[in-house]
């Protein structure tokens, strides 16, 4: 594979770039901090967090590396109706639980295969994927009354 070579804007000097994908500092500050942070956290979020560590960042960046690993596989989004978009560190796929009244979102792991099931004999279509949020509270937020 040829390699070219890019300057860094964020500081650290050249980076490495392949024909394959592009390799960005940047790119690879936001996976790092989406990773790190664990949450499910909009665009906002991440660019704060990640600014720490690249201070020339700019959101617009932000949103675009988030929606290129989104498309290779190394991010997920979470689209939550009436809210900005979330990004999830684990691509694997998974569930959702929204929050009604803190508007978090975390992880729900689910058994799929009876839903599977379903969606498979769903006439007249044929189902390549779907992406399922439960709303409701949060345990936090029940305690709270």
């Amino acid at each position: 594979m040829q390699e070219k070579r890019a300057h860094c804007v964020c500081g650290g000097g050249p980076v490495r770039e392949t024909e394959k994908m592009n390799y960005s500092y940047q790119r690879q500050v936001v996976l790092e901090t989406l990773r790190a942070l664990k949450q499910h956290v909009t665009a906002q979020q991440l660019y704060q967090a990640a600014r720490k560590n690249c201070p020339r960042l700019s959101l617009g960046t932000v949103y675009r590396n988030l929606n290129t690993l989104v498309e290779i596989g190394q991010a997920g989004r979470v689209c939550v109706p009436g809210e900005a978009d979330r990004y999830d560190w684990d691509p694997h796929p998974h569930q959702h639980f929204y929050c009604r009244a803190c508007k978090s979102t975390r992880n729900l792991e689910l058994p799929t295969a009876g839903l599977e099931a379903e969606l498979a004999a769903c006439p007249g279509v044929r189902v390549e994927g779907y992406h399922l949020i439960v709303t409701g509270l949060c345990e936090h937020c029940l305690e709270q009354g």
